[in-house]
This record gives C-alpha cells, sequence and structure tokens, in this order.
C-alpha cells in the first residue's frame, strides 16, 4: 500500500512543477491551444481546479459531494469538460491561478489530515487518501504534459512517474472492460526502466505475456498524451500487444488518444491528449 504522505509530498511538488510553466504567461499564452482539441492551457489548467474542488469536497463534507456527483452525472458525457470551461469564463488567468494554487493547498491539508483508513466517495468505487493523490497526481502530470507540449516544453521525468505507472498497470482489466471486452485470465509481467535507470517491475517473473521499455512512454501512452507508434514500448505475446493499443489510466469511457506524429515529439513523441481522468 502506498504512504499517503508520500504521495501527496510527489502531489505537491508535481503541482509545482506545472506551476512554473504557466505562471509567468501573458494572457495570450493562457490562450494557447493545446494538444486536447478544444483545450487552451487555461482549460487544462481550470480542469486541474475543478477536480481538486471536488476532491477537497469529498474530503471534508462527504454528504455535498454525494450531492454534487449526483447532479453531475446527470450529465455523464459533459459535466468535467463543463466544470473546466465555467471557471475559464468566470476567471482571467491570474485568478484561474491562484484558485487552483487555493485549491491545491486546501486539497493537501484535507488529504494528509484524514485519519487511516479513511475511504472519500467519488464518481466511482470510494478511495484511500493514497488512491485520491495518486490519480491528482496522475492528471496534473498528464496535464501538464498538454500544457508542455502546447509550449514547446521538453519535462525531464522524475521518479514521480512510479505513480503514473502504478494506476496504469492497475487499470489494465478496466481499459479492457470500458472497451467492452473480457480481460485475460493470467497476469502480465510489466518492467519499465526509470528514469534513473532503475526498474519497476510489476507482476510474475514467469508470465507469458510481457511489456518492457522506458516508464515514460508506459505514461504517455497509458494517459494517452502519445500514439503506440510513437514510443518505445515492447510487447511480447498477443495479449500485451492488444493491451498497449487500448491502456487507459483515467476514468471515462476510452478516449480518442493522439493520432502518430507526423515530426518528433515532445517528451518521448507525445502528440494529442486524451479524455479528462479522474
Amino acid at each position: 500500500m502506498a504512504d499517503p504522505a508520500a504521495v501527496l509530498s510527489d502531489l505537491r511538488a508535481e503541482g509545482e512543477e506545472l506551476e512554473q510553466l504557466v505562471a509567468p504567461l501573458a494572457a495570450e499564452g493562457w490562450s494557447m491551444p493545446t494538444p486536447a482539441p478544444g483545450w487552451t492551457v487555461a482549460h487544462q489548467i481550470a480542469h486541474l481546479a475543478w477536480t481538486d474542488e471536488r476532491a477537497l469536497l469529498s474530503a471534508t463534507d462527504p454528504g455535498a459531494f454525494a450531492e454534487d456527483a449526483a447532479q453531475a452525472l446527470t450529465s455523464p458525457e459533459t459535466f468535467v469538460d463543463d466544470g473546466a470551461q465555467r471557471l475559464v469564463d468566470e476567471l482571467p488567468p491570474a485568478s484561474l491561478l491562484d484558485c487552483w494554487r487555493t485549491g491545491r493547498a486546501a486539497l493537501h491539508r484535507a488529504l494528509a489530515g484524514r485519519p487511516p483508513g479513511a475511504r472519500l466517495p467519488w464518481y466511482g468505487p470510494p478511495m484511500s487518501v493514497a488512491s485520491m493523490a495518486t490519480a491528482r497526481l496522475m492528471e496534473t502530470w498528464a496535464h501538464g504534459q498538454d500544457v508542455a507540449d502546447a509550449l514547446g516544453v521538453r519535462r525531464e521525468p522524475t521518479a514521480r512517474l512510479r505513480h503514473v505507472v502504478r494506476i496504469g498497470v492497475r487499470a489494465r482489466d478496466y481499459a479492457y472492460m470500458v472497451h467492452g471486452l473480457v480481460p485475460p485470465a493470467e497476469e502480465f509481467r510489466v518492467e519499465l526502466t526509470a528514469p534513473d535507470g532503475d526498474v519497476w517491475a510489476y507482476g510474475p517473473e514467469d508470465a507469458v505475456q510481457r511489456v518492457t521499455g522506458a516508464a515514460l512512454d508506459f505514461c504517455l501512452l497509458a494517459t494517452q498524451r502519445a500514439h503506440r507508434s510513437d514510443l518505445a514500448l515492447h510487447a511480447e505475446g498477443p495479449d500485451a500487444a492488444h493491451w498497449l493499443d487500448i491502456a487507459q489510466a483515467f476514468a471515462g469511457p476510452p478516449g480518442k488518444g493522439r493520432e502518430p506524429a507526423t515530426v518528433e515529439g515532445i517528451g518521448g513523441g507525445s502528440a494529442d491528449g486524451a479524455g479528462a481522468a479522474l
């Protein structure tokens, strides 16, 4: 089980790194389009701010969150995008940045203050504090990649990618189910090279179905920030190969993902972003 304090520390660092990218931007920079169709840099930050607000509500007032979620789920295909759009419409860039910054800090305090074993309601099954923080980190990293791609910035991968990898590996069966497919019965072996050269391994060592490659590339694939053909991931076995075609670390329906890059991509060959992760 992940240590909530360690995940929260990494979540804070991930947010601070993204803030360093957007804080210096002039107004026109916030209006710059990102690879996610119809989303500007402002939309990316607004989405993170909106989702952090919902996570904070879950951690501090579960009853109010349940009411909010019930209303949101009457529009399951649009409520996430609608929340981001509302903030973009209401707040100028400086205020939006402050909203996101303040919300991140409040969420950190709220999650850190939850007792051991606490379960937080969400739009799917309830989550532990560590799982909520990991999900927020994954989203911050993925939407940060959209921002970095829009700005033409190549980010240095960090050990925080391990949290994104963990979600992607654990979400294997979910990826099959959202495509209307039955997950394979056997476990896969996943061996990924971390930014520092270490190997992060999951699954039985003697598994027939195997995935190997760079951790960064797996994260780009699982968050649908890059097309598989632009990444250095290797599959052994037909089931492992199929999984790489449908993998997703985010909740909700399958995202369209990005088209293959026509030029060298940013951050390991990334091109377009996918649907919003919850």
